[in-house]
């Protein structure tokens, strides 16, 4: 299958709630055929002993059916809930999928959660499987496993550290592996089968969100939400199958999900794990990803980077920049105002490029990004308008947990303070106090073992939000 623009075959009804990519209507159905069509294209990449070591299709296909067919033979059934609690890894994906791939229900626990709060998190979803990332995640689990009885098996995916440890429920995941691949010898075909049996509104995750007051609450979303997403690329969101992204927010938050699993399914766009939080801006340098989803600290960041360089930079540099600001503000005001650049703006501009910013994008590792995006906060009109004058559009998106994406900036328009139009297949309007109400027929399904909250949420169809 070549890069670019793929040819995909959307079937979307906003009104009935129908959506088909390529005749499949679930996640893991879509899963199935794009991977064996990709076969030895790239799929993700991670680094490996400091190297950025490049995984296939075929690999992330058969990592996926070898959890599947081992949670199947762990006693796994339909509607199950497998949890994974772990950094972002290639692991979580192989994870992830399999889990969809048995008939499973996914729910990511955030890293940071410590003992007490995975032990409400696995109680309250009636977890039957945990995937733990490595030592220090498996012993957050072993200081609450009394309280866990429902917990039947944890895999573990880095088992560094724990030679010789033996434990009953615990097991590394090459042992998941080897485990699938022997159950899965004379039931050719059982997985797709369940997969066949899987419908657009049986449940896919349960991902927690806190809202404002009380304990976290299990957002129940179901396979037509996450399908409802895969639409959105190129004409909304322009990824393609040559775009590379870096994967570093945490994959049980649905924005991520979005960006890094079920865009990149459906558009056969590559993405890179970072190594760790702590080493993000340094693997933006190294990758120069083309399509970058950020939360605002982000691009603070990235400013903050650039503002430090300036101040020790020499006197000669400080003046080169200024000027360029300069000459870059021309045309980015120009844009601001609705108008349109004229000769002048975009020669300056060029100039402006040549002589400085592309420095400035290469430092950041933003030099090819061709998409830039924001949200899940605010974001101040200075910082948008100093990347704009940098010839960095940043599109600001706005959604939450419980209706997935809701509106976006258009590519070409700039309206400061403004977070887009509602995208097709949603509807908004204003309810008391103005506040934002939210309706469409891919939302979630309400909170797991929470019907009071439910109804206060979701009232004649429409989210609260």
């Amino acid at each position: 299958m070549a890069g670019g623009r793929q040819q995909v075959d959307i079937e979307f009804d906003p009104q009935v709630g129908t959506v088909r990519v390529d005749g499949c209507d679930t996640i893991p159905a879509l899963f199935l055929k794009v991977s064996a069509e990709r076969g030895e294209r790239i799929a993700m990449r991670e680094k490996d002993f400091g190297i950025w070591q490049a995984y296939s299709w075929a690999h992330y296909r058969k990592r996926a059916m070898q959890v599947a067919y081992g949670l199947r033979a762990l006693g796994l059934d339909k509607g199950d809930v497998v949890s994974i609690q772990s950094e972002d890894c290639r692991e979580w994906s192989f994870a992830d999928m399999g889990t969809m791939l048995s008939g499973g229900v996914v729910n990511g626990v955030y890293p940071t959660y410590q003992s007490g709060q995975l032990a409400y998190a696995l109680t309250d979803s009636g977890c039957r499987f945990l995937f733990a990332e490595d030592e220090e995640q498996l012993d957050k689990y072993l200081e609450v496993e009394d309280e866990l009885p429902g917990v039947e098996q944890v895999i573990v995916f880095d088992w560094k550290g724990l030679r010789g440890f033996r434990h009953d429920k615990v097991m590394p995941i090459e042992r998941l592996y080897t485990l699938g691949e022997e159950f899965a010898r004379g039931r050719e075909g059982l997985i797709e089968e369940v997969v066949a049996s899987i419908r657009p509104d049986d449940l896919a995750l349960l991902v927690y969100t806190s809202g404002t007051t009380g304990r976290p609450k299990g957002a129940m979303i179901p396979q037509r939400y996450l399908m409802f997403h895969t639409t959105l690329a190129p004409d909304l969101l322009d990824m393609t199958a040559d775009d590379q992204l870096l994967t570093y927010l945490p994959m049980c938050h649905v924005a991520e999900r979005f960006f890094s699993m079920v865009l990149p399914l459906a558009n056969g766009a590559t993405i890179n794990f970072a190594e760790s939080p702590e080493t993000v801006m340094q693997n933006f340098q190294e990758l120069s990803p083309t399509f970058i989803f950020a939360v605002p600290r982000v691009w603070e960041k990235f400013y903050s980077r650039v503002t430090i360089a300036m101040s020790e930079a020499t006197w000669i540099g400080r003046k080169a920049y200024a000027l360029a600001l300069r000459l870059g503000a021309r045309k980015a005001d120009k844009l601001l105002a609705g108008g349109r650049p004229g000769l002048l703006d975009e020669l300056l501009f060029r100039l402006a490029d040549i002589a400085c910013f592309r420095n400035i994008k290469r430092l950041l590792g933003l030099d090819r990004a061709s998409y830039l995006s924001s949200g899940a906060a605010p974001i101040s009109e200075s910082l948008l308008k100093w990347y704009l004058v940098l010839g960095l559009p940043i599109y600001e998106l706005y959604g939450q947990t419980e209706v997935g994406l809701v509106t976006i900036t258009r590519m070409g328009v700039f309206k400061q303070g403004a977070v887009g139009t509602a995208v097709p297949g949603v509807e908004l309007q204003l309810g008391d106090g103005h506040e934002i109400m939210v309706r469409s027929k891919f939302m979630f399904r309400g909170y797991l073992n929470k019907p009071e909250k439910t109804a206060t949420t979701l009232v004649d169809g429409w989210v609260h939000t």
